[in-house]
């Protein structure tokens, strides 16, 4: 990477609850050293309410943030494409970083059964953060 500051994109099919978690927890823990992107390949029109409210849960708040179409250009413009389950919709760059993190979806559940996948995001996100902008 250059010297310029790493942007991740996380892709979910609805954009919706696992991938807004993760990139709320990366705003959060990352502050402006990473830029964070978020897409779905098919985009619900609103976030998760049991998402929003396990966030807030921990002093997050992503009442803000929209679901929003996966585009080729942002995939392209990405450093790291994290997929949770969109399979074949998410594209594939030669050169970029992937992973496919195998993650409950929380899609009609209620809080409760956010919560774990909510902490296991965050426990996701600080290896990752730590890889990608190493204590200095």
């Amino acid at each position: 990477m250059n010297d310029t500051k790493p942007t991740v994109l996380f892709v979910c099919v609805h954009n919706a609850g696992r991938s807004q978690m993760a990139a709320g927890w990366l705003r959060h823990l990352a502050g402006d050293t990473v830029e964070v992107r978020s897409a779905g390949s098919e985009p619900a029109e609103t976030i998760n309410p049991a998402a929003v409210e396990a966030m807030k849960e921990v002093g997050i708040d992503i009442t803000d943030q929209t679901p929003t179409r996966l585009t080729w250009d942002a995939a392209r413009e990405s450093d790291v494409i994290i997929t949770m389950g969109c399979g074949d919709a998410c594209p594939v760059f030669p050169g970029k970083r992937y992973e496919d993190w195998k993650l409950e979806d929380p899609a009609g559940q209620g809080v409760d059964a956010v919560r774990p996948i909510r902490d296991e995001i965050k426990t996701r996100i600080e290896a990752l953060l730590a890889d990608l902008v190493p204590a200095t």
